[in-house]
């Protein structure tokens, strides 16, 4: 980097705006090159134990003495917030809706990093969502925000394969890594006003919205992918889960065999093998590898299978 440009970027008032881990590399990135005015992130919540859990970004924001804004609506904070009279506003995964007023502010406007390859996968759970439904490929997008969440125009994307073993925690390191790359490339673009800007084309969007507790529940009519690509979509974070004798059992890790059993129920067990309990689904069997049941920790399948009475007895039960 010149002098002149390091310059530039000490001058820029840049207010970075994001919460949990995914926006970590990213702003450390940031920190590294730029001079940021302030952080907002949102408040600390209370964890199991009570105590109050202060959000990654704020760890690192008060690492490096930066002043922390954590208002509980954005929308309160206003005021506050433009009186840093920020150039630029940065947010990655921030959590709040931006009002008009702070995106109308900065002269250099407001950009988002946003972890789909827009306008697939607008929404709070790309990273999950892309795996679940079958995605080979996802990336990120650095866009011009607007009102609409993830409608504004783009400025540069970089796509990644997603492999057959990704699961969403290890989609999200390398989407995260990724983020903090381009936005590092993109960003001199942006404050020289040179940035492009591509609309976005709306007949081909796709939605990625929050995970719910349904939609973690494993449904064993679906085919073998489908369950296989569920199971790795939520790991580490939900889970993916089924009932087994009225007890939440949750699977972590599972496998597609290429067994299959027509005269059996769907979600019935079809074995217990060395590496893992087989459940018949519609096309086929899956293999349970990793599970937990409700209250424990996670554990091999076959530990699960050891613990129980009678442990042949479980063929032929099933899941739901």
């Amino acid at each position: 980097m010149r002098i002149e440009e390091l310059k530039v970027n000490k001058k820029l008032k840049i207010v970075f705006m994001g919460t949990p881990a995914f926006s970590v590399p990213v702003l450390e990135g940031l920190l590294q090159n730029y001079k940021l005015r302030a952080i907002v992130t949102q408040p600390d919540r209370k964890g199991k134990d009570g105590e109050m859990i202060p959000p990654p970004v704020k760890k690192i924001g008060m690492e490096h003495t930066i002043l922390v804004l954590q208002p509980e609506k954005i929308s309160e904070a206003v005021e506050e917030i433009l009186s840093l009279q920020p150039d630029l506003i940065i947010t990655c995964a921030y959590g709040q809706i931006i009002p008009k007023e702070i995106l109308d502010y900065p002269r250099l406007g407001c950009i988002n990093v946003h972890p789909s390859l827009l306008p697939k996968l607008r929404g709070g759970a790309p990273i999950h969502r892309a795996i679940i439904n079958g995605y080979t490929k996802t990336g990120v997008s650095i866009i011009y925000m607007n009102e609409k969440m993830d409608e504004g125009d783009i400025i540069s994307q970089r796509e990644i394969e997603i492999t057959d073993t990704d699961t969403a925690s290890t989609l999200h390191d390398k989407l995260s890594i990724l983020s903090r790359d381009l936005l590092l490339e993109t960003l001199p673009a942006i404050i020289s006003e040179t940035a492009p800007r591509v609309r976005q084309n709306f007949r081909e969007a796709t939605y990625a919205p929050i995970i719910t507790r349904e939609d973690e529940k494993l449904d064993f009519s679906k085919s073998r992918k489908e369950i296989y690509n569920k199971v790795r979509g939520l790991n580490s974070w939900p889970g993916a889960y089924c009932i087994f004798e009225g007890k939440i059992l949750k699977v972590w890790e599972c496998y597609i065999s290429d067994r299959y059993f027509s005269e059996n129920f769907n979600g019935q067990i079809t074995g217990i093998y060395e590496d893992g309990i087989g459940v018949k689904v519609s096309n086929g069997e899956v293999v349970l590898t990793v599970v937990q049941p409700e209250g424990k920790k996670k554990m091999r399948a076959i530990e699960f299978v050891n613990g129980v009475n009678n442990k042949e007895s479980i063929v032929g039960k099933v899941l739901s």
